[in-house]
């Protein structure tokens, strides 16, 4: 089923005012998504109609500027969406997380040609993919990673491979962080940042099969004597992809942490339901002061996960440097988000633990937003360093 125009044209015609935005989707997700979920997800079904309607909504263009045909949103905006997605599926708005990431370092580091060329496309979804960073020995210590990328007249050659890739099989186009100067002190200033499509030399390896966040493609990819453009050197000057990619992550960081309140919400609203419904000892649930205590710290833990993330959101929506901000709001939130999947679990005994209910999927789904977008450990190292940076003595 595709969006009705009606919703369609409520977000396109709205994004200086969210609560449009937010209505339209709100009935998009109750008719066209939450009675499928259990099917696709137990599936692992990579859900391509509603991909299209998230398109069609211009979801993948919601943080571009509208001078470039994207919704022009800001992040606090963003976040309110991904978290109402997420209270639903978790895997739809991660779909669009690391789309935005590379459009981002595109949007805010690349060559005016660069902007003119991919991002109206990157906002239609026409072209759709995402950050093609971790390695099989580099995924936090990104400065270890292995891909190389030599020069050749006006193409450079590329040669490694990447691994836990989003959008890697469904998606078309890649921001890959490589190694231009192997020999280069810090390393990180030998590194660059490519828009890479698919093509010759671009191959993709085997889906990755995962505890939780299925309907999600997630894949390696292999570059063998791969050439790609001069032109496409990410603001055309290379030793800067590291920092490129670090402030790219800042938005995936708001994401995964606004993905976390959404999952946190959803754990606490079916928590309170059935609280309210099961009876044990002649009384419903919710009576007994150990489920009380139990929803009390849930309710507290979504309270301050999005305040946080709201937070965050705002500094990024200023301009400023918010990678402490960011890093807070995705450990603080997807530690809640794991915490009340498990009382949740907790809470619905053996109901929860079936598949007949969403219960048992949200406790598959928490971990990954502990891992993703840099593992809770790195975001707590961030946040002290930065906080001993903010205050000398």
């Amino acid at each position: 089923m595709s969006v009705p125009p009606s919703d369609d044209a409520l977000i396109s015609s709205a994004a200086d005012d969210e609560a449009p935005i937010l209505d339209a989707i709100h009935k998009w997700l109750e008719r066209d998504v939450r009675h499928r979920v259990l099917e696709l997800e137990h599936g692992d079904v990579y859900p391509t109609a509603m991909i299209e309607q998230m398109k069609a909504f211009g979801l993948f263009g919601a943080t571009i500027a509208p001078a470039y045909g994207g919704l022009g949103l800001s992040a606090s905006t963003y976040a309110r969406i991904v978290s109402l997605i997420s209270e639903v599926w978790i895997a739809l708005p991660g779909a669009f997380n690391t789309h935005l990431i590379m459009a981002a370092t595109v949007e805010r580091f690349g060559t005016a040609a660069q902007k003119r060329q991919f991002l109206p496309r990157f906002a239609t979804g026409e072209l759709r993919g995402g950050l093609a960073l971790t390695e099989p020995d580099g995924g936090t210590d990104l400065q270890a990673i292995r891909t190389r990328a030599v020069r050749a007249g006006d193409h450079y050659v590329i040669n490694g491979a990447k691994t836990w890739i989003t959008n890697a099989i469904e998606g078309s186009c890649f921001a890959l962080l490589v190694k231009t100067d192997a020999q280069a002190e810090p390393r990180h200033r030998g590194m660059s940042l490519f828009l890479a499509e698919k093509g010759p030399g671009f191959r993709v390896g085997r889906k990755l099969e995962k505890l939780g966040y299925h309907g999600s493609d997630t894949a390696e990819l292999f570059f063998e004597e791969y050439r790609v453009p001069t032109d496409r050197l990410i603001g055309g000057e290379e030793g800067h992809g590291f920092a490129q990619a670090m402030a790219g992550l800042e938005l995936g960081r708001i994401n995964v942490a606004a993905r976390s309140v959404g999952l946190a919400n959803a754990a606490l609203k079916d928590s309170v339901r059935y609280a309210q419904t099961r009876r044990t000892f002649g009384k419903p649930i919710g009576e007994h002061q150990a489920i009380q205590l139990k929803l009390a710290e849930m309710a507290t833990r979504c309270e301050a996960a999005r305040l946080l993330t709201e937070s965050a959101a705002v500094a990024y929506d200023r301009g400023e440097r918010c990678d402490m901000e960011t890093g807070m709001a995705k450990y603080f939130a997807s530690e809640a988000a794991l915490a009340n999947a498990e009382e949740a679990l907790r809470i619905h005994g053996a109901a929860g633990y079936s598949k007949d209910l969403p219960i048992e999927r949200y406790y598959r789904d928490a971990p990954l937003l502990c891992i993703g977008e840099g593992t809770n450990e790195i975001q707590r190292i961030i946040i002290a360093k930065q906080l001993l940076a903010r205050n000398p003595v």
